[in-house]
């Protein structure tokens, strides 16, 4: 097997918690976009597969499993919006989402910077590929104080397309000049997993997002916990 070089990572639901982060995010972009008509608001949740709670009946506030939202880009997300906002041009939506997003309050799945740096210190090169927009992306890393931990950082709109196909991943491998068998992709759903196959990568899913181990063990070389596990998984691989 050819020795680790690399990891990318994605984002929501890798990284960060994704019902912490884009739960607050979709209640406050539902409710603005509503005009605090709340049964329009709940229509609109309804087209992104994102529940509103009802505590009457039992219903807490979360999204569905087949929601775009967990592995879509923005323009996939607006496309099921849109019919339900009559009026509302798909570029302001699409801005309108991105600049929320990016101020989305981010909690990491677990420490982020000893783990990254625990990787870092194993000669790895680290990088992010998203279907989030780049810029937001890069605010969250900020936000966490993990910027400096990677080398690479590409979203939906960076120029290499968007998972599940696999240009994000073909350039991290190039920009470093890594053999795709060398380089490991970790997410929490089947986009991130498919586009890791495609490469020609190897890849690992964490149960952080919203998939379950059954959804992803057919694309995954290894199902873990949550991203703190990879450090005695890689220790298991090099005995």
């Amino acid at each position: 097997m050819v020795a680790l070089a690399g990891i990318l990572f994605d984002k929501d639901g890798t990284l960060f918690d994704f019902h912490a982060t884009w739960g607050v995010w979709a209640q406050g972009l539902l409710e603005e976009l509503a005009g605090g008509d709340m049964a329009l608001a709940r229509h609109l949740g309804a087209s992104i597969g994102y529940r509103f709670a009802d505590p009457a009946a039992g219903v807490k506030a979360g999204f569905l499993a087949a929601s775009p939202v967990i592995a879509g880009t923005p323009e996939v997300i607006a496309a099921a919006l849109l019919p339900h906002l009559p009026g509302v041009d798909a570029a302001a939506l699409v801005a309108l989402m991105n600049a929320r997003a990016a101020l989305a309050p981010q909690t990491p799945a677990v420490p982020l910077r000893p783990l990254l740096g625990g990787l870092r210190d194993r000669g790895l090169r680290l990088g992010l590929a998203t279907n989030d927009a780049e810029a937001p992306a890069r605010a969250h890393l900020a936000a966490a104080g993990v910027t400096d931990m990677f080398d690479f950082v590409a979203g939906y709109d960076s120029g290499h397309g968007a998972k599940p196909a696999p240009g994000q991943l073909l350039a991290f491998a190039r920009a470093f000049g890594l053999a795709p068998a060398s380089v490991l992709m970790v997410g929490d759903s089947t986009h991130d997993l498919v586009a890791g196959r495609r490469a020609g990568m190897r890849t690992l899913a964490v149960l952080t997002g919203l998939a379950t181990a059954a959804d992803l063990a057919p694309h995954a070389d290894v199902v873990l916990a949550d991203i703190g596990a990879i450090p005695d998984w890689l220790a298991g691989q090099d005995s």
